[in-house]
């Protein structure tokens, strides 16, 4: 049996999402028995794999969020929302009722550790943000949604362990296996 490959990708937002997968902690190795993480912020390529699922964290910011979702879409069999942030921009999207440039003065031009040039970082490693931050699924087609901010290890795992073994998760289990 041909191992399955996972991902997982962080886009615009926190880094809890991530966190919570770390949480998983020692059942991370029932994970490894049957996948491989091929792609993560930790396991950095330069190109994405065909995966058999990728999570992924944040919201699309930018165009290079865009294509970068649409390419990571056209690689995976199975794409996970994970988190509120990919689910409904969440913190990311707060920006959203605000104009970008008042957005972009407040963080550089009247923050307090304004260094006093008096203008925004012009760097080619900073995305250039897009006016609107959009959840993934205004992108391509999600086929598991994970809300929370973030979602508990627990649900991760068991979501993850699922897919693996070629179940469709029912949220609804968790609680019965957390609440009896």
């Amino acid at each position: 049996m041909e191992r399955k490959k996972i991902a997982t990708v962080w886009l615009g937002g926190c880094s809890g999402c991530h966190m919570s997968l770390l949480d998983i902690d020692e059942r991370i190795l029932d994970l490894v028995k049957m996948a491989d993480i091929v792609k993560s912020p930790i396991v950095d390529g330069k190109d994405f794999p065909d995966v058999d699922i990728a999570l992924v964290e944040g919201s699309v910011t930018s165009d290079e969020h865009w294509n970068e979702i649409k390419h990571i879409r056209k690689h995976s069999k199975i794409l996970i929302a994970l988190g509120d942030c990919a689910v409904m921009t969440n913190v990311t999207g707060m920006r959203n009722y605000f104009p970008l440039q008042d957005v972009m003065d407040t963080a550089y031009l009247n923050a307090i550790s304004n260094d006093g040039e008096g203008k925004a970082p012009n760097h080619p490693a900073l995305l250039k943000l897009n006016d609107k931050v959009v959840p993934l699924q205004e992108v391509v087609n999600v086929d598991v949604v994970l809300p929370g901010c973030p979602p508990d290890a627990d649900t991760i795992f068991y979501v993850l362990m699922e897919l693996l073994n070629d179940r469709q998760p029912n949220l609804s289990e968790v609680k019965k296996l957390k609440y009896g």
